[in-house]
């Protein structure tokens, strides 16, 4: 193949906008060292990820999710083992059963106004 343009690669790759973000993304790999699946041809990266996309050489499912890999910001976590959960659920139960007297001494409620102005200090006496 001489020249290989983006309509070569439309029949594999039927939008454009993914055509590019997929051929950009194996350039990318080709200049971090990836190896070629196509001779080089003194060819610059952009135009062996088209010819390798055009040729079939490579996946272009495979490249769309390494694409999709990159560009993610959320990280999964993996789930608690079923060892966990039942820690987990036990540490639930204890924190549902406290009663309502220790929940007071760790987080004391206003008490009520009965009406006594004199019992609060407003730190104007002298």
């Amino acid at each position: 193949m001489a020249r290989v343009t983006v309509e070569d690669c439309i029949d594999i790759v039927p939008n454009r906008f993914d055509l590019v973000l997929i051929a950009a993304g194996r350039a990318r790999q080709i200049s971090a060292g990836a190896e070629l699946t196509v001779p080089e041809d003194r060819d610059k990266q952009s135009v062996i990820a088209l010819r390798e996309i055009a040729e079939e050489t490579i996946s272009a499912n495979t490249l769309r999710d390494n694409v999709i890999q990159t560009m993610q910001r959320h990280v999964e976590v993996d789930e608690p083992e079923e060892d966990d959960m039942e820690a987990q659920m036990l540490s639930h139960q204890f924190a549902d059963n406290i009663e309502e007297s220790e929940v007071l001494v760790a987080d004391p409620a206003p008490a009520e106004d009965s009406g006594d102005e004199a019992s609060v200090d407003d730190g104007d006496e002298a």
